[in-house]
């Protein structure tokens, strides 16, 4: 048994196919990624309440009156979030003063530890000392910054998307393909935004094309199965076991999305630095 899997051990190492995927698998690994992952994952379910309650109150200021785009709007582009998305399109939207401070105040204090917690993952990905890290005022006047930059753009990803979509649905096959490669280039610019903004600046930027890309794909396949699972588990369940299937999936959703973040951060470093192949076994040790 021992042969067969130093034989299949030097088989990865020789295939770069096989050798690349598991130097990340490694790297992610010798970093605690699923630590990372879960982290992530904790601060960006908080972060997504408050930012829904305030892109549906703006959308509820800007659509008022238009009964007609209001309801492409609801049926569009709240279903890109398919795990709640389905529960978000069974009420109304309207602009609320109180509900707008509260997703502002919401978003900027949640969405601000996703921005820093992301930009640590990074820096430890890269292995980026700490004194070249920012300090705790500076870190966090510049999270402020890229928070409404990557929030921005995060929106106005979701509408676009969510507008293509409903287009697709009236276009049939074609106009589904063009609205998914709408979403595809949109989420690709999304996060190639964090991805190099929370980077280190002394890192090239081809340098995280693959991990854009990991992210990018990731996304669009848990966009995929989210809307399948709302199908099949949730839609003709119990209002208890509904409940239950949409927390738990929201949070599975959520720690996915990061995992995809983290391993394509990995990926990054592994490619650049040229950290594979890499063995699975130990290396017997020589005799003294």
């Amino acid at each position: 048994m021992k042969d067969r899997l130093r034989r299949l051990d030097e088989l990865q190492q020789r295939v770069p196919a096989l050798a690349f995927p598991v130097g990340v698998v490694k790297k992610f690994s010798e970093d605690e990624g699923g630590s990372m992952t879960s982290l992530i994952a904790y601060r960006a379910f908080f972060s997504l309440f408050p930012l829904l309650l305030l892109m549906t109150t703006i959308l509820g200021y800007v659509l008022a009156g238009n009964e007609a785009l209001r309801e492409e709007v609801v049926n569009s582009t709240l279903a890109q979030f398919p795990i709640i998305g389905t529960e978000l399109k069974g009420g109304e939207l309207h602009g609320s003063g109180i509900a707008l401070a509260v997703g502002i105040v919401g978003s900027l204090v949640a969405g601000l530890g996703v921005v820093l917690e992301t930009e640590q993952v990074f820096y430890r990905c890269w292995d980026v000392p700490k004194s070249a890290e920012r300090g705790f005022l500076g870190a966090r006047l510049r999270a402020v910054g890229l928070l409404l930059v990557l929030g921005g753009l995060a929106i106005v990803s979701t509408v676009v998307s969510g507008l293509a979509a409903g287009g697709a649905d009236l276009l049939g096959a074609g106009g589904e393909v063009a609205g998914l490669s709408i979403a595809t280039v949109l989420n690709l610019c999304v996060f190639g935004a964090v991805f190099r903004l929370l980077t280190a600046a002394e890192i090239e930027t081809r340098a995280l094309l693959p991990g854009i890309a990991i992210a990018t794909v990731g996304w669009e396949i848990l966009q995929l199965a989210g809307g399948w699972f709302i199908a099949h588990e949730v839609k003709n369940a119990s209002a208890i076991y509904g409940t239950f299937a949409l927390v738990i999936g929201l949070l599975a959703w959520i720690h996915l999305g990061a995992t995809f973040v983290v391993i394509g951060a990995e990926a990054n470093v592994v490619r650049a630095r040229r950290l594979w192949p890499r063995p699975l076994l130990a290396e017997p040790e020589a005799d003294s």
